[in-house]
């Protein structure tokens, strides 16, 4: 488990201008240190080259850089419209943090404001002659490094805001999350049963004055408290719930009577929006939106959906590793109880929309009663409840939404086959 200040130093390496304006203060610092390169540069290397040549390929790496960078910048924005569009506005969260796209434009953009420094330093005399051959150098290294950026960028813009890109990487964010969470089913405390019969009576009610969705659970300063004062601190809900300042989100026990519940507020990071990176759900959410989307009148696409089915398999059957990984977890704070993650809800998250909007689609219902006939061939037991749960559901909604009777039966069969 990450702690608070681990993760805001996570989302802030996430943010785009903090990258750009690190290759920015790069750009300017190599502008200027290069001037100290004079006793590197030999004497007679230094007076044939001139000002002039450095100079020009100044000016022309400062007027193409500024072309390609809203360039790109209008295909970024473009490629997140389109994601918008045709996946789910929840998914461009993942293509604001694409790493690739960042570095590319903070190259850009450094390239651009090296250029600028240069030129400025070469007509106020800062450079010498060795200076000047020294800044040629690197003005070639800069290039080389362009280029390549270039290469990558070009390649990077065939996927960039597709369906089946976008689609990836929510499935790699829900993956990581779904393993951090059955690695620490807790997050590093204790259970906390559905019934909630361990929360002791007289316990205090904390309450936090903010209204949005729980981004960020810090465990850890929770326990930090909790071990001061020798209490306990029972957490009602998880990250990706919904706040707001009338909710029960903890109970606090044995804590002393002029302790300030208000201290316990900063661990519970709230949010306009959820956050994929303690939220298991919220990844499963956005892949069943890419799936309702793809079924809807307007694009008609089945195959998406399915393609979703596949990959809504591949992280549950994560989930069939919980009870072995509960089993062996390492508790780390022991003065701290979470509710766990319900599978049933995972299972809603997912199914049900899909269900729901694939209901007249006889493909769509035949590769769901597939897919939960994977998960029902497992050992969990658990699974194998709600795998059975979501197959009658579904048949149900074949009954009444296909038309023809040998659509009808070719989805019994498949849900036979699954009980099989």
């Amino acid at each position: 488990m990450i702690s608070k200040w681990q993760w805001l130093m996570l989302q802030l390496s996430r943010t785009l201008w903090i990258r750009v304006a690190l290759f920015c203060l790069l750009a300017v610092v190599t502008a200027l240190v290069a001037t100290y390169l004079d006793p590197l540069v030999p004497a007679e290397l230094s007076r044939r080259v001139g000002a002039g040549a450095v100079e020009d390929i100044l000016h022309i790496l400062a007027s193409s850089m500024l072309a390609v960078t809203t360039f790109s910048l209008s295909v970024m924005v473009s490629a997140y419209s389109a994601a918008a569009t045709s996946v789910s506005p929840r998914a461009t969260a993942l293509l604001m943090q694409d790493t690739t796209t960042q570095n590319v434009l903070a190259t850009f953009i450094g390239t651009f404001v090296f250029s600028l420094v240069g030129i400025v330093a070469l007509n106020t005399g800062f450079y010498g002659d060795a200076g000047q051959v020294a800044v040629l150098a690197v003005t070639v290294a800069v290039i080389l490094m362009m280029i390549m950026t270039l290469f990558r960028w070009i390649e990077h813009l065939s996927r960039l805001g597709r369906v089946s890109d976008t689609t990836d990487r929510v499935e790699h964010a829900a993956y990581a999350a779904i393993c951090a969470r059955v690695q620490d089913p807790a997050l590093g405390g204790r259970i906390l049963d559905e019934d909630s019969t361990a929360i002791p009576e007289g316990a205090v009610a904390l309450h936090v004055p903010t209204i949005g969705y729980l981004q960020h659970l810090s465990v850890d300063m929770l326990s930090e408290q909790a071990e001061k004062a020798g209490g306990e601190i029972f957490v009602k809900v998880l990250p990706g719930q919904f706040l707001h300042p009338a909710m029960d989100v903890a109970y606090i026990s044995g804590f002393p009577d002029d302790f300030d519940p208000a201290a316990l507020e900063s661990a519970f990071r709230i949010g306009r929006d959820r956050s994929f990176d303690q939220d298991p759900r919220f990844g499963l959410v956005v892949l069943s939106e890419i799936a309702s989307r793809a079924l809807s009148p307007a694009v008609n696409d089945s195959g998406t959906a399915k393609d979703v089915m596949a990959r809504a398999v591949r992280l549950l059957l994560l989930w069939s590793q919980q009870e072995q990984e509960r089993d062996r977890q390492e508790l780390q704070f022991p003065r701290i109880w979470v509710p766990p993650l319900l599978l049933n809800d995972l299972f809603d998250d997912l199914f049900t929309p899909i269900a729901r909007d694939g209901a007249a689609h006889v493909d769509v219902h035949i590769a769901l009663q597939n897919g939960l006939g994977a998960l029902y061939a497992t050992d969990h037991d658990e699974m194998r409840e709600q795998a059975a749960r979501h197959s009658r559901m579904a048949m149900e909604r074949a009954d009444t939404a296909l038309l023809l009777d040998a659509e009808k039966d070719r989805v019994r069969h498949a849900a036979a086959d699954m009980a099989a």
